[in-house]
């Protein structure tokens, strides 16, 4: 079949998405250009794949087959892949990156990193939503994704896709100056009267937020939901209401804010996904070694695990610095 891997991901992602519009976004195609590869897919098979429901789209039965069948094509040209890079032996080639936006202040160090220790070894990187990137790598539109991780709402696993944590971050709350005592750790029950600044629930970070809350009691008062993390601290700062915060967060944006220890632990962790299929890849592997390299830095010395600054431990009427 004259069939090209593009078309073949463009039908998979529509099963995994559900719609065009999804599937434009996940590739980095427009609407139309995702269009265009699932017809030019129709005349090469010469079945219909896809049908129209009213406004939206679905796969028919033959799509259905075929998708099941351009996973197991897509794997094996993954293999394919690593199989040529372990015989160049040397690292070299491209890589395809997703990032939470909070991991701009990462970036700049991985990729300075990669050029030190691997120049032949190119990163094309992309910002995506901090939900998508687990579905970016298990659709294979990506190589290794760095996203986050919640105990309270873990992301979902899948047998193909290998999740090595990064770095484990422990949550503070910013609070506009003054709104609760200086100096002393504040316990998330002492927080039943205050406005709160969170992301969407319906979001992983809304949901896991929520639960620490509940857990101890306490249906937060939502006063202003925003996912974007330079807002949010605006808004503390405005006295608008009190957010959860970690030092990658607060590194984003500067702030005149207080930065209170929790007495609880609420923690997150930043992950890399890769699938299990990519680990004998040496570029792959080199990315890895470079990120957990970094993230294995002595938390004992108070340095960042990715940049190596050291900060000291967040006080109440400070300036915020990076968290242990």
């Amino acid at each position: 079949m004259d069939w090209s891997s593009v078309q073949l991901r463009s039908l998979v992602e529509l099963q995994r998405r559900g719609t065009i519009t999804a599937v434009s976004v996940a590739l980095g195609y427009t609407p139309g250009g995702v269009s265009q590869q699932l017809a030019a897919l129709e005349r090469a098979v010469g079945v219909a794949l896809v049908r129209r429901v009213g406004r939206r789209v679905e796969l028919t039965d033959a799509g259905v087959v075929l998708a099941g069948h351009a996973r197991q094509i897509l794997d094996v040209e993954a293999d394919a892949v690593a199989a040529l890079e372990r015989g160049a032996g040397t690292v070299a080639g491209v890589l395809r990156i997703a990032l939470f936006a909070s991991a701009a202040t990462i970036l700049p160090v991985m990729l300075a990193r990669t050029a030190e220790r691997h120049p032949h070894l190119e990163l094309r990187c992309q910002e995506m939503d901090v939900d998508d990137v687990y579905d970016a790598v298990a659709s294979q539109t990506f190589d290794v994704a760095v996203g986050l991780d919640y105990p309270d709402r873990p992301i979902r696993r899948d047998p193909d896709l290998r999740v090595v944590r990064l770095q484990r971050e422990r949550f503070s709350v910013a609070a506009p100056p003054g709104r609760f005592p200086a100096d002393v750790p504040l316990a998330l029950a002492a927080t039943g009267d205050a406005g709160w600044i969170l992301a969407y629930e319906r979001t992983h970070y809304g949901q896991a937020f929520r639960t620490a809350l509940r857990r101890v009691g306490v249906e937060p008062r939502v006063r202003y939901e925003v996912t974007d993390t330079a807002a949010t601290l605006a808004l503390v700062e405005a006295g608008v209401g009190i957010a959860p915060v970690t030092g990658l967060m607060l590194r984003l944006r500067p702030a005149r804010v207080d930065v209170l220890t929790l007495v609880e632990r609420v923690e997150r962790d930043v992950v890399a996904v890769v699938r299990h299929t990519a680990r004998s890849r040496p570029t792959v592997a080199a990315l890895l070694d470079v990120l957990t390299g970094a993230a294995s830095a002595d938390p004992s010395t108070g340095a960042d695990p990715f940049t190596g600054a050291v900060s000291p431990e967040p006080r109440a009427g400070t300036e915020p610095g990076p968290l242990r």
